[in-house]
């Protein structure tokens, strides 16, 4: 097994972004067809996506590169303080994807470890992220990292529910 490099994204990775992050999207969807999108070629939108956040000095997207291909990726960026959300400054990891064939290589875990890294040197006192409900491969990962879960996203989809109508009938 050869050596991981951790680095920095550059524009000359956008293709290989765009195509991780269109996997993620999919993944996302197959999990969840009714919360996550699905976009027509997510692979152009996301590798733009990321490529906007090269320059931000308040984002890091990473790349994970085995014999100079890239084998997956993360993108975290720095949170302002959140009345919505109850939080305080904190530093987010939005992605983490690694390719189906490096996975169990403790690619994923060196690449959060590498975000929440460049996190520390920002002097945030804390990560956050995000985890799909079913994705339990990635909450183990979390787990591992020492994430503790501290909230719990709720969906009522109104369409299938028959709560509008219920609603529209009380008011």
């Amino acid at each position: 097994m050869q050596d991981i490099t951790i680095r920095p994204a550059t524009t000359s990775d956008e293709a290989a972004l765009g195509r991780y992050g269109g996997a993620l999207m999919r993944q996302h969807h197959e999990l969840d067809p009714r919360r996550f999108i699905l976009t027509e070629r997510p692979e152009a939108g996301y590798g733009r996506f990321l490529m906007s956040r090269l320059d931000d000095p308040d984002s890091v997207v990473l790349v994970a590169e085995r014999a100079g291909a890239i084998v997956g990726y993360v993108y975290a960026g720095l949170e302002p303080l959140n009345w919505r959300e109850l939080r305080a400054p904190c530093g987010f990891v939005h992605d983490v994807y690694v390719e189906a064939g490096a996975r169990r290589q403790a690619i994923g875990e060196k690449l959060v470890q590498a975000a929440i890294a460049w996190v520390a040197t920002k002097g945030m006192p804390r990560v956050v992220l995000w985890s799909a409900a079913r994705n339990d491969a990635a909450q183990r990962l979390f787990d591992r990292l020492g994430f503790r879960r501290t909230m719990v996203e709720m969906t009522l989809d109104l369409e299938d529910s028959g709560t509008a109508e219920r609603a529209a009938d009380t008011a």
